[in-house]
């Protein structure tokens, strides 16, 4: 068996049609065994007595292979099979996206031609023409055979070009690509982008493993070809973890939380910081040192994205509040060395606001209240993204479990707004911003 790894136990080909080596029977002493059972029979490598074309149901010897052992599921089965059956589904959803949208884009072009002069769904046969004439005669009695076992549930299905596949969209798209060449400006590139499809769509199909390699490259070429096609796959301004169409399907879920991360580090791997404040907008964080913004995004890089038109409000805690100390000892750190860390980031950003034409854009807080949470809310002209930690007795910033959520642009409506943690974190901001005391 190909899923989870599990094989049957072979037959024993020494007895393939052979007779009985010795006495024994059917449980019970019954002449004759079983008859009518597996051709090739069952040995453990010992004299079973029973005879060609049986299946012995006597226990194994001592020591020998329990029957049927193989087939149970250990943990390691069960997570691959999760994990396969993850991939597909996410593969499916964009193989399905594709598909719809594909019927739609031929229909539109082709059914003006064809349905005036053949009418009805003879339009589709006649478009299809003789070297499509076997599948599409296929396409027709599949959908007589769904009519009459009663399969159409939507009327809106119940058309020849439902029951065309993506090979067989494809093929009609290349047929008559003078049609659709005043839609679309680049015909190999789309001919590329389905056949990247159809591996992923063969191996979705026969529920084969589906690697990370194959959804990726799937997910990349099923985004391309809906922007290609006009399906409003486009990527938001700020080309920041683009919305998927599995989020889009998904997503309210969990309200606006995109992805989880046990901690920094892993979130960086997915998220660099160039990825993640190149080319905001409007750029707010708060935080006890905001470590992810000073140590990992260049002081020039900054200044750059300011002089672009970010305006930035960088919100520490203060290094001498009483808070610091407490924290310090929380996380077992010598007295003075977590306000000197925060002392330092504080300099670091006020020469970056130094250097800058307009400082008013980039302002500078200091808060005395106990530190809650760490958030960093990026805005770009119609996204956002917002990356939040909680605070934790023993762990430091950076071993603390992330969230990343979607959020409004600076010129667009927020997603999910009402259910969303995004505008909660984004008030929180705002009220600690009120009574917190500006850096000179």
């Amino acid at each position: 068996m190909s899923s989870g790894g599990l094989e049957l136990p072979p037959g024993d080909n020494g007895h393939e049609g052979g007779p009985a080596d010795a006495p024994g029977g059917a449980p019970g002493g019954a002449p004759g065994g079983v008859s009518g059972g597996v051709s090739g029979g069952v040995s453990g490598g010992a004299p079973t007595g029973v005879p060609a074309g049986a299946v012995s149901l006597a226990p194994t010897a001592a020591g020998g292979v329990r029957a049927g052992a193989e087939l149970d599921w250990g943990a390691d089965a069960w997570s691959e099979v999760r994990t396969r059956a993850q991939r597909a589904g996410r593969a499916y959803i964009w193989l399905n996206l594709i598909e719809q949208r594909l019927r739609a884009v031929v229909g539109a072009v082709l059914r003006p031609i064809y349905e005036p002069v053949h009418g009805g769904d003879d339009w589709v046969v006649a478009a299809a023409g003789p070297a499509g004439q076997e599948w599409v005669q296929r396409a027709v009695a599949v959908r007589e055979v769904s009519r009459r076992k009663g399969y159409l549930l939507d009327p809106a299905d119940d058309n020849v070009l439902s029951f065309l596949t993506l090979p067989q969209l494809r093929e009609l798209i290349v047929q008559h690509w003078p049609c659709f060449e005043p839609y679309f400006d680049d015909r190999r590139e789309i001919e590329l982008a389905l056949d990247e499809l159809e591996v992923t769509r063969n191996v979705v199909s026969r529920n084969r493993a589906l690697s990370r390699a194959v959804l990726e490259q799937a997910e990349r070429a099923s985004a391309r070809l809906l922007e290609v096609l006009g399906g409003g796959a486009g990527s938001p301004a700020a080309d920041r973890l683009p919305i998927d169409a599995v989020e889009d399907l998904v997503g309210d879920r969990y309200a606006d939380v995109i992805s989880v991360h046990p901690d920094r580090v892993r979130l960086q791997r997915q998220l660099p910081a160039e990825d993640l404040f190149g080319g905001a907008r409007r750029l707010d964080a708060i935080g006890i040192g905001l470590n992810l913004l000073v140590q990992n995004f260049s002081g020039r890089r900054l200044v750059r994205l300011t002089e672009a038109g970010c305006r930035v409000r960088l919100l520490f805690l203060n290094p001498a509040s009483s808070a610091v100390k407490r924290r310090e000892r929380e996380l077992g750190l010598r007295k003075g060395e977590l306000s000197r860390s925060v002392e330092m980031n504080i300099l670091h950003v006020r020469r970056v606001r130094a250097g800058l034409r307009d400082p008013s854009r980039f302002e500078i807080h200091v808060f005395d209240e106990t530190p809650r949470f760490t958030a960093y809310l990026v805005e770009g002209e119609t996204s956002g993204i917002a990356v939040v930690q909680s605070y934790l007795r023993r762990a430091r910033g950076m071993e603390a479990p992330v969230l990343v959520l979607r959020g409004g642009g600076t010129r667009g409506p927020a997603r999910d707004a009402e259910h969303g943690l995004f505008p909660t974190y984004r008030e929180e901001f705002e009220s600690i911003w009120e009574d917190s005391r500006p850096v000179s």
